[in-house]
């Protein structure tokens, strides 16, 4: 009889886990910080003019965005093909800009109201009565701050108040 066992060959040591929820969670936070939601889905077509002066939105979360052009390929059979105003996610008429001013003015603190911005992003080949219409309606909805979004080089800027 032998005082010493033989070792069986083809076993491996147990694997710690140990560290195992350290690393999840900080793969969790490395995504919860990274992420940029989207904040709405593009149904129009939108190639942005170019501008060669522009001048960069300082407060961003104060900018309500309207958006204007012909539909993009996917609503094209619903809709049409005749330019239209996208008011967040989804189309509305010109008629409806002076509500959605109303709501985006209400959903934001009163000492801020005064600082909202409208930025139109409207397609370059949208028909100049449509943005007309829209204009008349911002001044019915007394909302004078307005920005065109526009393209310089490969970035997209803004210019105008």
């Amino acid at each position: 009889m032998s005082k010493f066992k033989k070792k069986k060959s083809g076993d491996l040591p147990a694997i710690s886990t140990a560290s195992l929820p350290d690393i999840v969670f900080m793969l969790l936070f490395f995504f919860m910080v990274a992420t940029v939601m989207r904040e709405n889905t593009l149904m129009i077509k939108n190639e942005l003019p170019t501008a060669d002066q522009v001048e960069k939105l300082q407060k961003k979360d104060l900018v309500m965005y309207i958006y204007a052009g012909k539909p993009s390929e996917n609503y094209k059979s619903q809709y049409g093909t005749e330019a239209r105003v996208q008011l967040n996610d989804k189309f509305a008429n010109v008629s409806d800009i002076q509500q959605f001013i109303i709501e985006e003015r209400a959903s934001k603190r009163e000492e801020l109201q005064k600082e909202l911005t409208t930025s139109l992003k409207i397609d370059k080949g949208t028909n100049m009565g449509l943005v007309s219409d829209i204009k008349y309606e911002l001044r019915r909805a007394e909302a004078y701050r307005i920005n065109y979004t526009t393209k310089t080089g490969d970035a997209v800027e803004n210019f105008g108040k």
